[in-house]
């Protein structure tokens, strides 16, 4: 496309305060488009200290880093208020999901019903042709009229596993400027672009949760802790727990046990209120199965080889998919992997191109 044809397209790209979508910013501009930056206010975090250490993002220094950039830029910006929406689909889902022994994934959440569906909408309000962010992510033509979703060039920092659910129409309406660069080539635009963030912190951490102290936030929003037995897979108990939702699924630290070899949760049992712990094998799962799928590519057979992803950080294992009836699938294993958490996805790749995923209900042995 040339640049006359881009000057008649108006792009949204969503401004985290970050370096990331503030180079998205910068090279959208660069190349032509009609560019409006959009701040979504979220929540009412906690303030940091001015000399703590945790960063976090979408807080109000976040927002005004972003309006600082989009006017070096010389581009129009405006801030959202999401913080309802946020609370509805995102907090309460997180707060519900600890609550009942699951370990979830508000990131993944936040794109799916938040940046990609209602920003997305809002966006399209706005006239605009196309939604960009600063995802390390890449999108590519099909040859066919469809789009792939694929990891970004960048494998350290690939974040293909949290916009998994990107739907076929939605990926057609979708830019990530930066998912062709490295990190380190971000950075560096960002310091030629004049940027004042261009040396700044990621967010590591969870963006409501300042201070980084997800326990601490959940007893502060009704997660009552309620004590319960720490055993082994034969019934042995070992000690005592203060609440499930203090716990995750491969936790090593912080059981307050002594025994003859490290022993890790396997299994979070709400219903009986019960942490199970082994050694390290008893984390091995051969198996999954998945529910509220999501396929950026439909699957043309109903068993198909994949790769599949099961945390940020997991590479991908190689594995045997089975569709399910009800949007659900199984995950078999070519080789058994660790730490399978309910309620974390499970994504799907054919080499470098995501097909699809699903949120992981169960695993098997």
């Amino acid at each position: 496309m040339n640049n006359i044809g881009m000057k008649n397209m108006h792009v949204v790209i969503a401004m985290s305060g970050g370096v990331d979508s503030s180079v998205s910013a910068a090279l959208l501009k660069e190349q032509g488009y009609r560019v409006t930056g959009v701040s979504l206010q979220l929540h009412d975090a906690v303030p940091k200290e001015p000399d703590c250490r945790v960063k976090t993002c979408c807080s109000l220094d976040d927002v005004l880093d972003a309006g600082r950039v989009a006017k070096i830029l010389g581009i129009s910006f405006e801030v959202i208020d999401m913080r309802a929406e946020f609370k509805k689909l995102v907090i309460d889902y997180f707060i519900s999901e600890y609550a009942a022994g699951r370990t979830p994934n508000p990131c993944i959440r936040c794109n799916e019903f938040i940046k990609f569906a209602l920003l997305l909408k809002k966006a399209k309000e706005m006239g605009a042709d196309l939604l960009a962010t600063g995802h390390y992510a890449r999108i590519s033509d099909d040859g066919n009229g469809g789009k792939w979703l694929l990891t970004g060039l960048d494998l350290a920092k690939d974040q293909s596993y949290f916009l998994f659910t990107l739907t076929q129409a939605q990926l057609q309406q979708v830019v990530f400027p930066v998912g062709m660069l490295k990190k380190t080539e971000v950075r560096k635009l960002a310091t030629e672009f004049n940027l004042p963030v261009a040396q700044k912190h990621e967010s590591q951490e969870i963006c409501f949760i300042p201070d980084n102290d997800y326990v601490k936030f959940l007893e502060n929003h009704g997660v009552a802790p309620k004590q319960g037995d720490i055993v082994m897979r034969d019934g042995t108990v070992l000690g005592r727990h203060s609440g499930v939702h203090r716990h995750t699924i491969g936790q090593r630290k912080g059981l307050g046990i002594a025994w003859q070899h490290p022993l890790h949760v396997s299994v979070i049992n709400r219903e009986k209120n019960q942490i199970v712990v082994g050694d390290r094998k008893e984390l091995e799962s051969s198996m999954l199965r998945a529910d509220h799928a999501t396929w950026n590519i439909t699957p043309s057979a109903a068993v198909f080889r994949a790769a599949c992803r099961i945390r940020y950080r997991h590479k991908p294992a190689p594995c045997r998919v089975v569709m399910l009836a009800d949007d659900r699938f199984e995950v078999h294993f070519d080789t058994p992997q660790t730490s399978v958490a309910p309620s974390q996805a499970a994504v799907l790749y054919d080499g470098e191109q995501v097909l699809g995923g699903g949120w992981i209900e169960e695993n098997y042995k």
